[in-house]
């Protein structure tokens, strides 16, 4: 056990009283199935939920000695929840995990398993033809833009990445929009980071319905866009100028 290191899994949840307990079991299933980790804590963020997610979280809490909850006083978005997270992660590696159960525990297991291959694990979903139609086309224009803004390859920007603690508390978290990972992303690979892509199968949501395409969350991802290209390309040019290798 002393020699593995160990994990951080964040869990971002609005209205998922009906799927998260499933994702804490996909995520302890991946855990134990991966041998990977010595030590993991999970850290469940109720961002001022409607339903009964508050209530299922804490009772979640009281079971497993892992698990720690948050109640946000507002509705912060997965960016903010993301960034408290970092704050809050007291292991080597963390990921986040959403609370919407949409990614089994085989898929959890394929990015745990290359933790330490690469500075970066980042995960791309191999089977898009489970998301609407309008979802898929609107992940693939942006994967496109931001590999073209950014001099990249990257095969998706918005996934369940596992990231070195260290590197991320050191980092100025710019955004709390739905582009807070491709922002780490970008900024860390132009730094140098070496990374590795897995492809992994996710499922469809069980209940509820997905918060990514709200006109707040598109303006927020613009936005963020622009402040990155700015910073990337303009400002501190210097301190991005080389690129980390990749590999699939």
């Amino acid at each position: 056990m002393a020699d593995k290191p160990s994990i951080s899994i964040i869990v971002p949840c609005y209205n998922e009283a009906g799927n998260i307990e499933g994702t804490v079991e996909s995520i302890k299933s991946a855990l134990d199935s991966s041998a990977r980790f010595g030590e993991a804590e999970i850290i469940i963020f109720n961002d001022l939920s409607t339903d009964s997610t508050g209530e299922v979280i804490d009772s979640i809490a009281e079971k497993e000695k892992s698990v720690r909850t948050v109640h946000n006083e507002r509705n912060m978005g997965f960016g903010y929840n993301y960034t408290e997270g970092v704050r809050l992660a007291k292991m080597e590696y963390i990921i986040m995990v959403p609370g919407d159960n949409e990614i089994p525990s085989e898929a959890i297991r394929r990015v745990f398993v290359q933790t330490g291959n690469a500075d970066l694990v980042i995960p791309y979903t191999a089977n898009t033809h489970v998301r609407p139609l309008s979802r898929r086309f609107i992940s693939r224009a942006f994967v496109i833009l931001m590999n073209t803004l950014f001099g990249l390859r990257l095969k998706y920007y918005n996934g369940t990445c596992v990231l070195k603690a260290k590197e991320l508390k050191q980092l100025e978290l710019k955004t709390w929009g739905f582009a807070y990972m491709a922002s780490i992303l970008v900024r860390l690979i132009r730094q140098n980071a070496s990374y590795v892509e897995v492809g992994i199968d996710i499922s469809q949501r069980e209940t509820g319905a997905s918060q990514a395409f709200t006109m707040k969350n598109i303006v927020s991802v613009v936005s963020a866009i622009v402040g990155l290209f700015i910073e990337v390309r303009l400002t501190d040019r210097a301190l991005y100028s080389k690129v980390g290798a990749g590999q699939s």
